[in-house]
């Protein structure tokens, strides 16, 4: 079997993982972009910590001419979080008919936050013979972990499901979106009162694409079309998380002071055809000493049942993902399409 060809798009923390597990399953790594002129330039071996690569560190801006002469199987993506931020490098994998899969968390399932984008990239896609698509952590453990239990159940009713991380993790500019830093009247005005909108209103921000999901937004979705339910309607609430004490942020370089807000939960509801209400929250916040990464689902119905992952490893975990889905993504039909159409996350056995 000829070797796989992957290229990297973005080389920051969590291309330490993807580049690592990449080449450790046997694929061979042909390129790597970026836009920050303090890693272009630098060895990959540099980045990952190990001398596994020879490759180099080149600019963003030179993607193109980088795929046509490299002719990759995929390029592995992991930038920023919204499809609007991730649609020039998509369109441009799709344009050169390579595929792509991303960990952005708006393309698990953008196809309800935002179609415009979504459906351009489709028919590009398409048209050369290519796979676009978003994986990760969510793609286990707000996914497939979700819809193999509910396939042991009988009668299902509500599914509700909460899962938290630090955005310590993650950089200052998904920190600052979570409302981190912020006094709760600044919270309400810039993050709360977005939501704060009538549904016809929130499906016009869609449809002009100007909506701002959370992640579980998506993951919802995700889980209608795996399930094969219809969605009648959806809502999304932001709650500003605090903490009794301050807490310094490295991140945000500044103190949180006891009362302010130190991230946000995001509360999404999808009201289906079918009966069942899906109800998922994603907390992102400055973590104290006491708080730590949790991943909690309860499926209600006959019979009830409830699991809880306690410190998950969820960078490595979302690398893991990325990687063990790739010969998914290869084998897939060509356009957008989503991981709830590739079957069971699975692991692949590393080449020896």
């Amino acid at each position: 079997m000829e070797k796989i060809k992957f290229v990297q798009i973005g080389c920051g923390k969590m291309s330490i993982y993807t580049m690592k597990y990449a080449i450790e399953n046997g694929y061979e790594l042909v390129g790597a972009l970026d836009i920050n002129p303090n890693i272009i330039g630098k060895n990959v071996s540099e980045i990952i910590g190990e001398n596994i690569s020879n490759i180099k560190v080149q600019n963003i801006d030179t993607l193109e001419n980088l795929l046509n002469e490299t002719k990759p199987n995929i390029a592995i993506v992991t930038t920023m979080s919204l499809m609007s931020d991730l649609k020039d490098v998509l369109l441009t994998c799709a344009k050169c008919g390579v595929n792509a899969i991303t960990t952005c968390e708006e393309a698990f399932y953008p196809f309800n936050s935002s179609p415009r984008i979504t459906n351009e990239i489709d028919k590009l896609a398409k048209q050369n013979n290519c796979t676009i698509t978003g994986s990760g952590y969510q793609d286990a453990f707000w996914g497939n972990l979700i819809t193999t239990i509910a396939g042991a159940t009988h009668n299902i009713t509500k599914i509700k499901g909460s899962s938290s991380y630090n955005v310590e993790d993650y950089g200052i500019a998904l920190a600052e979106a979570h409302g981190a830093g912020l006094t709760l009247e600044e919270f309400d005005e810039k993050i709360a009162s977005v939501d704060r909108i009538s549904d016809e209103e929130r499906q016009k921000l869609i449809d002009n694409g100007e909506y701002s999901p959370s992640y579980m937004w998506n993951t919802n979705g995700w889980l209608c079309d795996k399930l094969g339910l219809t969605v009648e309607r959806q809502t999304q609430k932001c709650v500003p998380q605090t903490n009794n004490e301050d807490i310094n942020s490295s991140t945000l370089n500044m103190t949180v002071k006891a009362g302010m807000a130190t991230g946000m939960s995001a509360v999404v509801t999808t009201y289906t055809k079918e009966g069942i209400i899906i109800e998922s929250e994603c907390i992102g916040k400055v973590y104290s000493d006491k708080d730590f990464d949790k991943n909690e689902w309860t499926i209600f119905g006959e019979p009830d049942t409830t699991f809880v992952v306690n410190r998950p490893a969820t960078v490595e975990l979302t690398c893991a993902s990325i990687v063990n889905r790739i010969e998914d993504v290869i084998k897939a039909e060509s356009g957008f399409i989503p991981t709830s159409k590739m079957g069971e996350l699975t692991y692949k056995k590393m080449a020896k």
